[in-house]
């Protein structure tokens, strides 16, 4: 039945909006199992909608929107954080480890997922990646750069969310300045967009609502809960909820990718990781000290302590290695192979973040010094961004 998966996804909802309704309070561990289903349910539910809303706009702005609307539980979540940090200062480091860990699993196993599979499934060892992906790759790459500031500063400023901000509503802007493209939508996006554009404009819409309010109410309890469950069982909270939250919220692109891939698009698929990367290394760090502002009553800096920093350099580090592999607009399964393996080397020697990061800065720098490739690639990159940004065919 096409519509089942969509049942499916709104009944995950179901159980913690009966808990909130009849005030009912388990335990910390099963808040956090609850909550954590809610928020994956919804947010399928938000990336069906957005695959179907997509027949009308430009490829480039369709998927930029998909991969906002996406990662919408991952905004919920760390601006919960952000709130909660005017008051208590240990909720920043827990902001700043849900954007880290998020932009890290996107790119450090995400990417690799998708030329992986695009492997296994038609025995394709690159990705081509189209053109007018410039944009990504040149906003991503000046996203990164700026990271230095607030990295250097100890602190993300208001200042930082309108240059963030900024930076966002630029890229959305040159992505709706693209050429529409015909859209081949399957699955549960499929049966959305077959219904006549009245119903199915009222459906999406309707989606956006139930999926809004189930996150709404599961946002702040599956964070809260994440941290009392560490507390629990004496798992450090920064990692549970650097990486346990982010699997829940990351889930749904990674998915919609995944299907793009089988259906025969990886650029799309890939396309679609690169931009939830965009867009949560601008709007989403540049959000988190409005949310911290607004909370404080006043405009104030949200601190940056040693270990943020170094999850930030971490980050940016690796983003700049993502930004240099794709400049050549070609992906291969041994650069896929490298970013898997330099992420799990992170994970399981966490004391070597510093080692890792010069390593990722290493080999940014020797593709750009000994690629020409690669250099060429980036100045490709950035005319199209420019092109496209004044309104001109990217091609």
């Amino acid at each position: 039945m096409p519509w089942s998966p969509y049942l499916l996804a709104g009944g995950m909802s179901l159980p913690w909006a009966v808990c909130t309704l009849l005030g009912v309070h388990p335990s910390a561990p099963v808040v956090a199992v609850l909550t954590g289903v809610s928020v994956l349910g919804a947010a399928f539910l938000l990336s069906w909608a957005c695959e179907a809303a997509e027949m009308d706009v430009p490829r480039a702005f369709a998927v930029s929107v998909l991969a906002l609307v996406a990662v919408l539980p991952e905004y919920a979540v760390d601006a919960t954080f952000a709130w909660k940090a005017a008051r208590d200062p240990t909720h920043a480091s827990y902001a700043i480890a849900n954007m880290t860990g998020g932009n890290r699993l996107l790119l450090g196993l995400g990417w690799p997922l998708v030329v992986g599979l695009g492997f296994l499934r038609f025995r394709k060892r690159e990705i081509d990646i189209p053109r007018d992906m410039g944009v990504e790759v040149s906003v991503l790459l000046l996203a990164t750069l700026y990271a230095a500031v607030p990295i250097v500063r100890g602190a993300l400023t208001v200042f930082d969310t309108v240059v963030y901000v900024l930076m966002y509503v630029v890229y959305l802007v040159a992505a709706a300045r693209g050429e529409s493209q015909e859209v081949e939508l399957v699955g549960p996006a499929r049966a959305m967009a077959d219904l006549t554009p009245p119903r199915r404009r009222l459906g999406v819409v309707a989606l956006f609502v139930y999926a809004a309010v189930s996150i709404g109410i599961a946002a702040e309890p599956f964070a809260e809960s994440l941290v009392q469950t560490g507390r629990a069982f004496g798992i450090d909270e920064f990692l549970l909820v650097q990486w346990v939250a982010p699997l829940a919220s990351e889930s749904p692109e990674v998915v919609v990718a995944i299907l793009m891939v089988f259906r025969g698009s990886a650029s799309t698929g890939l396309r679609t990781l690169v931009s939830s990367k965009v867009n949560q290394w601008t709007l989403l760090v540049g959000t988190l000290a409005l949310v911290y502002s607004v909370s404080f009553g006043s405009v104030a800096p949200m601190p940056i302590d040693a270990r943020q920093r170094d999850e930030l350099l971490l980050t940016a580090a690796q983003s700049l290695f993502g930004v240099a592999v794709l400049a050549d607009l070609r992906f291969t399964l041994g650069q896929g192979a490298l970013l898997a393996t330099l992420f799990l080397g992170q994970v399981i020697f966490a004391d070597a973040h510093f080692q890792v990061g010069v390593g990722y800065v290493a080999l940014s720098v020797g593709l750009y010094a000994f690629s020409p490739r690669t250099r060429q690639g980036f100045a490709g990159c950035f005319r199209t961004f420019a092109r496209m940004l004044a309104g001109g065919a990217s091609s």
